[in-house]
């Protein structure tokens, strides 16, 4: 999201549906978004077992670890929407706070994810290992470009309001981010629940 996005809030323009053109877009972004997970969440389904060396999930995964960042990565949905809350009230300070809690919260995800491939890695397990590898790497690194995106959205926000480019008037570019950020946690939601949760048909053999 950029100046013109964050802009954008003054001239809102509604559509039939009664819902913002803007809105409509963002709508329609996160749709073709659901598409591109939904093929590497079924890419990662289908070759699911069938690798033939290792290692293996049940060889690199840490469950807890990866429990409390996704734990993290989730409560950051609700700092958005305290965020989004103090705007809407006028509360410039409080919304810097909670913008920047949720962008810490997306760093600390990320911080694990980069924690995690790195232990792989030194576990034997890189994106040309097997399958299993290809895919997880492809998938989980797919979600973490996106939240990474998300983060600089939140950033720019609240450098935004330094500007009075962002103000309790332009409340829309804050709902449009907010709703990518859901997007982003709620895809996690799936991801940890398929891939970490699930266990391996291998059994990690």
């Amino acid at each position: 999201m950029d100046d013109a996005v964050a802009l954008e809030g003054e001239h809102e323009e509604h559509t039939s549906t009664g819902l913002p053109t803007q809105k409509i877009a963002m709508w329609i972004f996160l749709s073709s978004e659901c598409l591109l997970f939904g093929a590497l969440i079924t890419t990662y389904l289908l070759y699911r077992g069938r690798s033939t060396v290792g290692p293996y999930p049940n060889d690199v995964f840490d469950i807890p670890f990866t429990s409390v960042s996704s734990f993290i990565l989730l409560g950051s949905s609700l700092t958005m929407v305290l965020a989004l809350s103090a705007l809407q009230h006028g509360d410039l300070r409080r919304f810097r706070i909670w913008t920047l809690t949720t962008a810490l919260m997306g760093a600390a995800f990320i911080g694990g994810q980069v924690y995690e491939f790195t232990t792989f890695a030194k576990e034997g397990l890189h994106l040309d290992t097997n399958l299993f590898g290809s895919t997880f790497f492809t998938l989980t690194g797919f979600h973490g470009v996106h939240v990474t995106l998300g983060i600089l959205m939140l950033l720019s926000l609240v450098g935004l309001t330094y500007s009075k480019k962002v103000t309790e008037q332009h409340t829309l570019s804050v709902e449009l981010v907010g709703l990518y950020w859901h997007f982003v946690d709620v895809v996690w939601i799936i991801i940890f629940t398929l891939v970490y949760l699930i266990p391996d048909p291998s059994g990690g053999r």
